[in-house]
């Protein structure tokens, strides 16, 4: 946690005489919902993990204590009549906010008076904890930021032009909107659900329009390439080539993936990008071998594109990114905008205002403030999902509360 952000945090702590010269330490939380359905009958669940900014990011991704559970939250059901009531979607809602706001009341009294603590290196400090990044994906940013769907969690672009230039979401403008408009106006033109409260306006220097943390899983891995890229190709050969002819060239596609040699870093794909269920792995392998397979089959701006986004890829996944990493984040951004409108000029897609598309404009600005995105994604809190899940199944709530307990004080101490 070497961003600006960070920083601006110690200086906010600094101008209160008793915080000066405390520690600061960042709660970084993420949750992201499951399904298990191997001898568990499809159950449902809703994890909760914690983490300290203070850790190195591979320690964080490593499988040490570095990221906890410390609870499930509630996902209310009811009846088909009811699933769509207004109130009660409300209501499911602002459970969520209301579940964290009672989870983390124990650390705000040291958010505002420093508490005395015993490192991993045996020496006492006094710090100031304070609210983190949150790792989430778009959906649970949705929830979390307290806006419409398919509008952007951090800025105020509208949904129709999320690309167009505009200023960030913060708090005290959020706040003054819903003082002065009614909620239909909100709703429409801002995308602010003004009757839901954010669990951050219960703690000092809270913002989770800042909070919402870089998500490269869900929004470039799974999102831009897998949901987007790799769609609109097939779409493309469809419309250019028909029905048959296009079956026939994705085929031809899968037997140059298939016929990849082997090599240290590379994964075999024997039967082609024709598989059920992607996984992240699975988007991640394939990106390496994807590029020379569309070669010949689609026009050149389109191998472009890929090429642009792929640097930007590797480039934002870097554990160290430099003034120089970010100028050519910037160029490769860039230039992957300009090819990609040979997917709008074919008739592909209609728009590129999609909030998984738009992302990728914020992340230059959020490795600014928060550092290598590496340290901040959803696959961290993904790879705790079998550990959690199990924990849950085996232990009564009183075992888990005690154990959670327990972990999360290793975590803090061990910064």
């Amino acid at each position: 946690m070497s961003g600006d952000w960070a920083w601006n945090q110690v200086d906010i702590i600094s101008e209160d005489p008793e915080t000066l010269g405390s520690t600061f330490v960042p709660v970084i939380l993420g949750s992201d919902k499951t399904t298990v359905s191997v001898a568990t009958g499809a159950n449902d669940y809703y994890p909760l993990y914690v983490s300290i900014g203070n850790v190195r990011n591979n320690v964080r991704h490593a499988h040490r204590d570095a990221v906890a559970i410390i609870g499930f939250l509630a996902m209310p059901k009811t009846t088909q009549e009811h699933a769509s009531d207004p109130r009660f979607r409300k209501y499911r809602r602002q459970l969520l906010h209301s579940s964290l706001a009672k989870i983390l009341e124990n650390l705000k009294p040291g958010m505002t008076k420093p508490e005395v603590v015993r490192f991993g290196d045996g020496h006492y400090r006094r710090v100031i904890y304070g609210l983190g990044p949150y790792i989430a994906d778009y959906e649970e940013q949705v929830l979390l930021a307290c806006i419409v769907q398919f509008w952007c969690p951090r800025c105020m672009s509208h949904r129709n032009d999320l690309d167009a230039e505009s200023l960030c979401r913060c708090r005290d403008h959020t706040e003054a909107l819903v003082e002065e408009i009614d909620y239909g106006a909100l709703w429409l033109e801002y995308g602010i659900v003004s009757d839901l409260v954010p669990f951050t306006n219960n703690f000092p220097r809270g913002d989770i329009h800042e909070l919402i943390a870089p998500d490269l899983l869900h929004q470039l891995i799974k999102g831009m390439f897998k949901d987007h890229l790799v769609t609109w190709v097939g779409k493309y050969l469809r419309l250019v080539h028909g029905e048959k002819e296009a079956e026939r060239i994705q085929d031809d596609i899968d037997r140059r993936i298939a016929a990849v040699a082997s090599f240290s870093g590379l994964r075999r794909f024997p039967e082609g990008r024709g598989f059920k269920q992607w996984t992240g792995d699975d988007s991640k392998a394939l990106m390496k071998v994807y590029l020379p397979a569309i070669q010949g089959h689609v026009p050149t701006d389109v191998v472009r594109s890929f090429r642009a986004f792929l640097e930007f890829c590797y480039l934002v996944r870097r554990n160290i990114i430099t003034e120089s990493t970010l100028a050519q984040i910037q160029e490769a951004l860039d230039r992957f905008h300009q090819y990609r409108e040979i997917f709008k000029s074919t008739g592909v897609t209609p728009t590129f205002s999609l909030p998984q598309q738009h992302s990728s404009s914020h992340y230059i600005l959020l490795i600014r403030l928060f550092g290598a995105p590496n340290g901040l994604c959803s696959s961290i809190t993904e790879t705790k999902h079998i550990k959690a899940v199990k924990c849950y199944d085996t232990r009564s709530y009183a075992d888990l509360d005690g154990i959670y307990n327990s972990k999360v004080e290793k975590t803090t101490f061990k910064c």
